[in-house]
């Protein structure tokens, strides 16, 4: 956890040192915090700093409920599709779970710490109703993203580098969702540790962001090495 919390937290600095800010490296770096954040939440989830494990999985699963919407809000960018409602509705939500997990206490009813993850339980209604949130926004990125992806191959001006990007950004969902799925398949004990395994192999999706989707529309910062 805190291996996989160093590598997201140098890919975030390195986005920054590397590109010139604008919305899709914000994006980037947004995401990759969020996504560190919940590693060391997950280190922590039984005490540490002073934080019950209750405060822990708080601020751990705040940073999670972020990613939905970042990723919808990457992919119009990616595709530059300048309307943006659907956007704004998934913020919308973003901002009900946050505001949830920040005043509701009775949110989590326990916490587990095991060898290989760690396990959040949220109540039975809180469980369904942000697991449909959550999937709903990464399948509305996904569907988008292939949707998309066919108009750019069809239009006469449609960019090279972003139906790259578009295609990664598949490809990077896609690295965290299928492992994830055929894990809690082969062994359905592990569902009740989906965000933590998610998240665990959301590093993939990292180095995909960083070292592919970015260098195909971001824009480099010039320095003196670059002349």
């Amino acid at each position: 956890m805190l291996a996989t919390f160093a590598i997201e937290i140098i890919l975030a600095i390195y986005t920054v040192w590397r590109y010139k800010m604008n919305v899709l490296t914000r994006l980037a770096v947004t995401m990759l915090v969020a996504l560190a954040i919940f590693q060391l939440c997950e280190y922590h989830v039984c005490g540490g700093f002073g934080l019950r494990a209750r405060e822990w999985s708080r601020i751990g699963y705040i940073a999670i409920t972020l990613l939905p919407p970042l990723g919808l809000h990457m992919v119009h960018v990616l595709a530059d599709k300048p309307r943006r409602r659907l956007v704004v509705a998934a913020y919308i939500t973003m901002v009900v779970a946050v505001g949830y997990f920040l005043i509701d206490r009775t949110a989590f009813k326990g916490y587990a710490c095991t060898g290989n993850y760690n396990i959040f339980q949220l109540g039975m209604r809180p469980a369904i109703v942000y697991g449909v949130y959550y999937y709903g926004w990464l399948l509305a990125v996904i569907g988008l993203s292939i949707r998309w992806t066919a108009e750019l191959k069809r239009s006469s001006k449609g960019s090279v580098k972003r139906l790259g990007a578009v295609r990664g950004l598949i490809i990077g969902y896609l690295v965290f969702l299928v492992p994830t799925a055929l894990a809690s398949t082969v062994k359905p004990e592990t569902r009740r540790g989906i965000p933590s395994i998610m998240c665990g192999f959301a590093v993939l999706f990292a180095f995909i962001l960083v070292a592919y989707i970015l260098p195909e529309l971001a824009t480099r910062r010039t320095r003196k090495l670059d002349k």
